[in-house]
């Protein structure tokens, strides 16, 4: 197991994702976690309250020595792995979250599709030299009724782990039925190490009396 890989690819992104940024005139900063089982790297923006807005997290395998991203596919109700073989690659990878995040932020911005002149092709990822395989969760509860309203309403949880990797899956299922009947459903997944869970609790637990209940 070596991170001689990990370290040399986390030194490379920080110059990519200034320049990356700059070209949108933000301000990307990332984060690096040596600590876990599985190495991370998360990448955000400030926000004009100096808050952080994250938009992308890369993963290390360091047994395997890859980088890969995780995405969780509502129609499927997977969550998807795609494994990076190279630094172009993750820089690829990289560039489409931050175009992503752009988007999901309805900010206007237009882009180069050319990858050989500055980098700004997107990744994709059914490239030759990617992989994409579902990540297999083990269910560690049912879903759990959070709140439910005249069987109108109904948002639901339940947890899961990881089998690969040993981290944590929040899911939750938003239920709504229409006036004419109709049932729309809702569902995130939230995937979180167990470093980042006590963190998590620890901020909930301090802050309950100050939320409103759902009406």
């Amino acid at each position: 197991m070596s991170l001689e890989w990990f370290d040399r690819v986390s030194g490379e992104l920080q110059d990519h994702l200034k320049s990356i940024c700059e070209k949108y005139d933000r301000n990307g900063s990332m984060i690096v976690e040596r600590g876990s089982k599985h190495p991370r790297i998360e990448f955000y923006t400030e926000l004009d309250d100096n808050e952080r807005d994250y938009f992308s997290t890369l993963f290390f395998d360091p047994y395997n020595e890859e980088f890969y991203m995780e995405s969780f596919d509502p129609d499927l109700g997977q969550v998807s792995k795609v494994i990076l073989s190279d630094i172009e690659d993750i820089v690829d990878a990289v560039h489409e979250s931050f175009h992503n995040y752009l988007e999901e932020d309805d900010t206007d911005y237009e882009y180069d599709m050319d990858m050989d002149d500055d980098k700004d092709d997107l990744y994709d990822p059914d490239g030759a030299d990617s992989e994409i395989y579902e990540i297999d969760v083990d269910w560690e509860t049912p879903e759990v009724t959070a709140y439910i309203q005249d069987n109108e309403v109904e948002v639901t949880y339940q947890f899961g782990i990881v089998q690969e990797t040993g981290d944590g899956v929040l899911k939750r299922i938003n239920r709504i039925r229409t006036a004419d009947d109709d049932l729309i459903k809702d569902e995130t997944n939230f995937i979180f190490s167990k470093e980042e869970a006590s963190t998590i609790i620890a901020m909930i637990a301090s802050h309950m009396d100050s939320l409103s209940e759902m009406e």
